[in-house]
């Protein structure tokens, strides 16, 4: 499943915050190098978890949504479940981050 990107605030209200079931948002900015490194990563998990709902959040291209999540560094991985967040992962810590996506599959 190709990773979707979030465009506004109602986007990330409809997808995120009302969805039934577990969503990982990949919080990136065009300008981060390491943002780079985790994007192919985050493509191959929503590839192998085709029932979880994988996004991308451009920080610069919607700054509500990003202050919204309380971004603080790039990237930051989001996991959500039901419309809760329920942890986050800030950098490239790939095995956290496969770590997470497992755990919602789990749960």
């Amino acid at each position: 499943m190709p990773v979707e990107e979030l465009t506004s605030m109602q986007d990330f209200l409809d997808k995120v915050l009302n969805a039934q079931g577990p969503v990982v948002i990949d919080a990136w900015a065009t300008w981060c190098g390491p943002c780079r490194m985790v994007a192919p990563v985050i493509e191959k998990l929503s590839d192998a978890y085709p029932q979880i709902k994988f996004y991308k959040l451009d920080v610069d291209a919607v700054p509500d949504v990003s202050q919204e999540l309380g971004v603080r560094a790039m990237p930051t991985i989001f996991f959500f479940k039901d419309g809760g967040k329920v942890t986050e992962v800030v950098g490239t810590h790939l095995g956290e981050i496969d770590t997470h996506v497992k755990a919602l599959v789990q749960e």
